[in-house]
């Protein structure tokens, strides 16, 4: 309840709420009764938690640092983003906001070809970080970029030009990863899965649940998912008898729906069998490395061992250069060799956004074009 006084020039009201107020309001009415409806107008909105922009205080966001701490903080972006954003910090955090302008975004993205010699693909990580930090901060009001240059760059800005190139000594390029499964190693995989064992040179490793990493193998080639994707599912987001798995939150922030192949029925069929039978009925959880701790932190590290276990199994299975991100693409490049979905249904089913992306497995339907041609 806001304090009342009345002093010589009016009614001085004092406005006090810790955790949501930095410093008491203090106001003055010449009215009483115009001073009483104002204040409980704004001790409504207080009980909401909401400040009244006449009340904010200025604000303290003077630098990159203290905006992206703020945004942070109130917005959650995502992991990518925060990443990026860290290293931006490191880099940039001291620069003023009002400094930001179009020819302060031209001279970071030439720094960063030209000195830190970033693949275009990162350039773009981070300026789209910044480009979605700054759209926050200017609705807040912690920013003004009337122009905002971080959003009219033109096409291809992050790809490196004959003078950056010579200035950086080389003229980086993105890579695109395009390893698949050759023909035997699947069944090479699979074998070293099943054996349970990881031959190594002073004593073998037994791998623990070794019906489980098969089973999250054989659903990576078959569905498209990713990793996390699939070891953060829970009993109730597959559909057996409707052949499903649905994502309620995935790396791009959407639901989606994920089709399962009869393989990939069978696989799971046969693996929660397995599973009750071990006596893991009670759990929620399909597969056993995650404990439904959803902080960045503890999904990072699952990711972080089951990735380096597999790049183990697929050493020891002879398939050189095989990481497990790699059976995504196999994945999604067997969507188009094998059905005739259509680019934008498989988009859905993977969950690309990008249709640049989806470029990359155009060539693998260049004979179905043939046969369309008279």
């Amino acid at each position: 309840m806001a304090g009342k006084r009345q002093r010589p020039n009016g009614w001085e009201y004092v406005i006090k709420r810790a955790g949501l107020l930095d410093k008491p309001i203090y106001l003055t009415f010449a009215d009483e009764k115009e001073g009483d409806a104002f204040v409980a107008k704004v001790e409504k909105l207080l009980d909401k938690g909401i400040v009244p922009t006449e009340l904010q205080a200025p604000s303290r966001i003077v630098t990159i640092a203290d905006l992206v701490r703020e945004y942070e903080r109130d917005a959650h972006p995502k992991e990518k983003d925060r990443a990026a954003l860290g290293t931006i910090i490191k880099s940039r955090g001291t620069t003023r906001l009002t400094s930001i302008d179009a020819g302060w975004v031209d001279d970071w993205i030439s720094e960063m070809k030209r000195i830190d010699k970033l693949a275009p693909a990162t350039i773009r990580a981070k300026v789209g970080a910044l480009a979605r930090c700054t759209d926050w901060g200017m609705r807040k009001g912690h920013v003004l970029l009337p122009d905002h240059p971080l959003r009219t760059l033109p096409e291809g800005y992050a790809q490196y030009t004959k003078t950056d190139a010579a200035i950086a000594g080389e003229a980086r390029v993105d890579v695109e990863r395009d390893r698949r499964l050759e023909p035997g190693e699947f069944e090479k995989v699979s074998a070293v899965i099943v054996s349970g064992v990881l031959p190594r040179k002073q004593r073998p490793l037994s791998l623990d649940d070794p019906k489980a990493l098969w089973c999250m193998f054989v659903l990576a080639v078959e569905s498209a998912m990713r990793m996390r994707e699939m070891y953060t599912l829970t009993l109730d987001q597959v559909d057996l008898a409707k052949r499903t798995a649905f994502l309620d939150k995935t790396k791009n922030g959407d639901k989606r729906q994920v089709p399962l192949s009869s393989v990939a029925v069978a696989t799971l069929t046969a693996y929660l069998e397995l599973r009750t039978a071990a006596g893991a009925k009670g759990r929620d959880v399909l597969f056993p490395w995650w404990d439904g701790d959803t902080s960045p932190k503890k999904l990072h590290k699952t990711t972080d061992y089951l990735s380096k276990l597999y790049v183990g199994i697929f050493e020891a299975a002879e398939c050189p250069n095989l990481t497990f991100h790699d059976l995504r693409h196999e994945a999604t490049s067997r969507l188009f060799e094998k059905t005739t979905l259509s680019e934008t249904q498989i988009m859905k089913i993977t969950g690309h956004k990008s249709h640049r992306m989806m470029m990359r497995y155009a060539n693998l339907r260049g004979s179905d074009l043939a046969t369309r041609l008279w």
